[in-house]
């Protein structure tokens, strides 16, 4: 088991479940450095982001919504796409409203509870998206390399399966992270060099040993990213050696279209999510961790339910049926 080294003298006892201490007082709340102080890109910022919110939430919502209601996306394929949507708009809902705050306070504080209850959740949904992500990859695989079998290998309880392991791992992932950093000691600055709270800027001020963290997240990064990526490779290896032996170029062009949206959403979130999350934090950067937390904790939820109902046939069919218009798809 691994233990986190509390330094003793003037930081005096910290009792366990009690929020850490700094120059002996306890520390009840941080301060978040947010994206910028100039009042007229506040302004334009907020604009933005709030746009952004709005499209990602109703997009991820609809998208759900038009799953469940049209019997004809009832297919596994839909399944993961509507957990993915879901989850798309709680991850999206988990900084943006305070991100949106924080652009109109004149300070950006956040108490000790919501910064761990932030990170939690961060480090909850993104591995999950992730492992539904690897899911639906390998749905991808079934449909194209294994045809004749693939309502047998993706039947209602392999999704159910995927799906709960999935939970299952991010949730592990999430406590352990959110555990270990309860136990972290602070005795300097408050400041989080970030626009939320965050593990790799949260260690940064951090006076005792961020070792077991550091450990854990390396760990978890091979098991949350590095591996479900590997999967996903793989998967597609196969669909593209699939695809490559279709002999009319219109069945390769329909077998491909199939996969071009979800293997768009893969680079950009595994990508974004590996290069901020695989490095230790001491060679955390400020300006790279930013753009890459903006991408795959803001952009990349709103992109999703666009890229899918883009390049999707049967969701824009779903679409043109809810709006009446269903003899135009």
């Amino acid at each position: 088991m691994l233990l986190t080294h509390f330094p003793t003298g003037s930081m005096g006892a910290v009792t366990p479940g009690s929020p850490p201490r700094a120059n002996g007082t306890p520390v009840s709340e941080f301060l978040l450095e947010g994206l910028t102080d100039e009042k007229e890109l506040k302004l334009v910022l907020f604009t933005i982001f709030l746009l952004v919110y709005i499209v990602a939430l109703a997009g991820n919502l609809g998208i759900t919504s038009l799953i469940i209601v049209d019997p004809r996306l009832h297919t596994p394929m839909y399944f993961f796409l509507a957990n993915l949507s879901l989850l798309d708009a709680a991850y999206v809902s988990n900084s943006v409203p305070q991100v949106l705050a924080h652009l109109l306070a004149a300070q950006r504080l956040i108490s000790y509870g919501a910064c761990l209850t932030q990170m939690f959740f961060l480090h909850f949904l993104a591995p999950w998206e992730c492992f539904l992500l690897t899911a639906m990859a390998y749905d991808r695989y079934a449909a194209i390399c294994r045809p004749l079998h693939y309502l047998v290998l993706m039947g209602p309880r392999t999704r159910a399966t995927l799906a709960s392991i999935s939970c299952l791992l991010a949730l592990t992932n999430a406590l352990t992270h959110t555990l270990l950093a309860t136990k972290l000691d602070f005795c300097g600055p408050r400041l989080i060099t970030h626009f939320f709270c965050d593990l790799p800027p949260l260690l940064k001020l951090s006076c005792s040993s961020t070792q077991p963290n550091e450990l854990g997240l390396f760990f978890f990064s091979f098991v949350v990213a590095l591996i479900p990526c590997a999967l996903v490779v793989v998967s597609y290896v196969n669909v593209v050696a699939a695809i490559l032996r279709i002999r009319s170029a219109e069945g390769r062009h329909k077998a491909f279209s199939t996969c071009a949206a979800h293997l768009t959403m893969v680079c950009i979130f595994y990508i974004t999510s590996v290069l901020c999350y695989i490095l230790p934090s001491s060679s955390y950067s400020r300006t790279r961790n930013r753009v890459f937390a903006v991408l795959y904790t803001i952009i990349t939820p709103m992109l999703n339910p666009i890229i899918y109902s883009m390049r999707n046939k049967e969701v824009k069919r779903a679409v043109y049926k809810v709006l009446g218009r269903e003899g135009t798809a």
